[in-house]
């Protein structure tokens, strides 16, 4: 299984924000309806990618600033040097990166734009309806050979 096949089940829908967008506008954005766990920042519609600003990105920086930290910009605490993925990118290798170096959300890039976003979640989710698939294959096969 690949990415792109992820990204046709989930959408290929991602929520972006502007780096001079408030902190505080972006907490409401995660807080949603519908609740996010991170969202991609782009100085523009569609990319290209300038970093994440993720709910423990504003943690740490609420650690640090206090409540202050609400009328900040975004990248002034966002997350660079995002690790991306390819649409063709394999599931197995995606969920090594994202274990590796600790990230819930790996944004998907093709030719320089952002095409989808792909969560922890959104991983396990299909590499377990894999396993499934796996599963009764193989019990068709054992009960098919007695």
């Amino acid at each position: 299984m690949k990415v792109c096949d992820i990204l046709e089940t989930k959408g290929r829908s991602v929520e972006t924000v502007r780096p001079w967008t408030s902190v505080a506008e972006a907490v409401r954005r995660l807080a949603g309806p519908p609740r996010i766990g991170a969202l991609v920042v782009c100085a523009d519609s569609g990319g290209p990618l300038l970093g994440m600003i993720t709910e423990r990105d504003v943690v740490a920086a609420l650690g640090r600033l206090g409540p202050a930290l609400l009328e900040r910009a975004v990248e002034e605490v966002m997350s660079t040097n995002v690790p991306t993925c390819p649409p063709d990118e394999s599931l197995s290798r995606l969920m090594a990166q994202m274990t590796r170096l600790r990230y819930r959300h790996v944004p998907v890039v093709s030719e320089g734009r952002l095409v989808g976003l792909v969560s922890i979640g959104d991983a396990v989710q299909h590499r377990l309806r894999e396993m499934e698939l796996e599963t009764g294959v193989l019990r068709d096969l054992y009960h098919a050979g007695r």
